[in-house]
């Protein structure tokens, strides 16, 4: 369970997969905790549904708000435009790489690891993501494997990735559990 635990969900201002937000921020909820949406920069955010607009939702903070220190955990939901946006902004990568040297759990899904990337926070961790990014994390250091979850306690953190929409179940329990301990 979660009571008292709040999570950040880091997201760019439009491209987040709507379905890898919702699912993730549903079981934060459902377990008794509390999530944030921080972006980049005030206002709503844009979700979609694949290539189709779909919701809006509303930012709590922005990324150069907040810390690590304020949260739990972080959800970094993917869709190719987020975190390809994601890492060309410093606060944003600033703070996912909180997490990591503060030992904070990480979950990401899909595109998300990109973020990650940029961030430094892959090299010699266990990892999986949407096949496109096998190279990329590759070339960052990654052990990169083709699996509906994986978790990695080898490092200064625990990381959770998963490949795409069908591993929400399991990518939302783990990461849930990741946060309850």
């Amino acid at each position: 369970m979660l009571n008292g635990k709040t999570i950040a969900f880091l997201v760019a201002p439009e491209g987040i997969e709507q379905v890898e937000l919702t699912e993730p921020w549903n079981a934060v909820k459902q377990a008794g905790g509390t999530p944030k949406l921080v972006s980049v920069q005030p206002g709503e955010v844009q979700a979609f549904n694949h290539l189709d607009k779909a919701d809006r939702f509303p930012v709590d903070a922005t990324a150069e708000e907040v810390s690590a220190a304020d949260f739990d955990g972080l959800v970094l939901p993917g869709g190719v435009a987020n975190p390809d946006f994601l890492r060309t902004v410093p606060a944003a990568v600033r703070f996912a790489r909180d997490f990591f040297d503060t030992g904070k759990p990480v979950a990401a899904i899909c595109h998300a690891p990109w973020t990650l990337i940029e961030a430094d926070a892959v090299r010699g961790r266990t990892v999986t993501s949407w096949p496109s990014l096998r190279t990329d994390l590759r070339n960052a250091g990654a052990t990169w494997e083709d699996r509906e979850v994986v978790i990695c306690t080898g490092g200064p953190n625990t990381l959770i990735t998963s490949r795409k929409p069908d591993d929400l179940k399991a990518f939302c329990q783990a990461a849930v559990d990741a946060f309850g301990e």
